[in-house]
């Protein structure tokens, strides 16, 4: 069997165009809202309503949004859908600046949940809205599964006590995603996600955070305090089925893991273009044809980041391929999010130290990539949680057996 690794021809423009954004549209104001943070980038306005257009005539969008899993589990073939195009774009464009991409009116990651579980009928009513996720608590970090916040059904809608911490966009976005307990007795079955729409009373967003990285984007804590939703925006199936456990609520981590991993590609990749480019110009050589032994230690440093690299896209591409195809994915996700997040800090942070006093300075993007590179590593499910997933579902043991 022949495994072709280039990229599709069919997602050669969308690449190509979000190439383009990353070179044209962020990387040009990268430094100025990384030192304004909190201060919305006005300038993504413009290329947001040009990624309506794109979305609007049927092509893919270049941003953070997820996908829907679909088709007929049973059909043969190759597919390359939504999800490698997205995958693919979103590297290029965080080529250019991850947090920027994380800032993206209508791009968020409550989009990827709204994709992954909610029925038709929701996924057309929310499907123009700016959505964040809420999911981190004060109380609890990547232990999806120990949520307060609960929603109790009240007649025709659902009532939200809690508070979320860390909800990237939580401030500009029009709703937000917030996963909650339905009936806290029965644990982690009766974890739900909810839309909540900006303005609904009970919902204040409390503070924004100051951060190492990626701070053209906000991140906000949200406090509910007897928050009224309608019922019909509980996303999926209302039901608590205690053999499912709380995977429908799951699927969600299946489509943005690989997009955060394809964010730590597509960082790193900038850090490793922008070291190449300075070892060139300091008279280093990297011929791929000697071992590394054999050649300057920076240049040896360089192939070494560069395989660590490739294999952190493979994973990515492998399962992301997996989503577009029908296949379950959750070990995969968790391999590429682990992989692509410690890669992507430890290439950043080790072009910082080849480019000494110039990776260090603000003379160039390298310390800023370096900075955004490690939220990489936390969010989605942090380096640790990623190895605690792998190992259980290789060892088929439970969330109870392997702690």
């Amino acid at each position: 069997m022949t495994i072709n690794l280039e990229v599709p021809k069919k997602f050669g423009m969308i690449v190509n165009q979000a190439h383009q954004v990353a070179t044209e549209v962020f990387r040009p104001i990268s430094r100025k809202y990384d030192e304004a943070e909190h201060e919305y980038p006005k300038e993504l306005d413009m290329l947001a309503a040009l990624i309506d257009g794109m979305n609007a005539s049927g092509e893919t969008s270049t941003g953070a949004r997820g996908v829907r899993r679909g088709g007929n589990e049973t059909e043969q073939g190759n597919r390359n859908g939504t999800n490698m195009s997205g995958v693919l774009s979103i590297m290029e464009a965080c080529w250019g600046d991850v947090a920027m991409v994380l800032a993206m009116p209508r791009q968020g990651l409550g989009n990827a949940a709204i994709a992954s579980v909610a029925d038709d009928e929701q996924h057309a009513r929310f499907d123009k809205i700016w959505a964040s996720m809420a999911i981190t608590e004060p109380s609890f970090g990547s232990d999806s599964a120990a949520v307060q916040t609960t929603a109790v059904r009240d007649g025709d809608d659902y009532v939200l006590n809690g508070e979320k911490i860390f909800v990237t966009a939580g401030e500009r976005s029009d709703a937000v995603v917030v996963w909650a307990s339905v009936d806290k007795s029965k644990g982690r079955a009766a974890i739900k996600s909810f839309v909540v729409e900006k303005g609904t009373p009970g919902m204040v967003v409390e503070r924004l955070e100051r951060k190492l990285g990626i701070r053209a984007s906000d991140t906000a804590t949200i406090r509910f305090t007897d928050c009224r939703i309608p019922a019909a925006n509980l996303l999926g199936s209302a039901d608590v089925d205690d053999e499912q456990g709380f995977a429908g609520a799951m699927q969600t981590f299946d489509n943005t893991r690989p997009l955060v991993a394809g964010m730590a590609v597509g960082c790193a990749r900038a850090a490793l273009d922008e070291i190449a480019d300075l070892l060139a110009d300091a008279g280093v050589s990297v011929d791929y044809d000697r071992p590394a032994y054999a050649q300057h230690s920076a240049a040896a440093t360089l192939l070494q980041m560069e395989a660590d690299w490739e294999a952190a896209y493979l994973l990515t591409l492998a399962a992301t391929w997996m989503a577009d195809n029908n296949q379950p994915n959750s070990l995969e996700a968790s391999m590429a999010k682990a992989k692509a997040g410690r890669v992507g800090v430890e290439v950043t942070l080790r072009c910082v130290e080849l480019a000494g006093s110039l990776g260090y300075s603000e003379g160039s993007l390298l310390e800023k990539w370096a900075r955004d590179a490690k939220i990489l590593d936390i969010f989605e499910g942090t380096q640790q949680i990623q190895q605690l997933i792998v190992a259980r579902r290789l060892l088929n043991k439970s969330s109870t057996e392997l702690k």
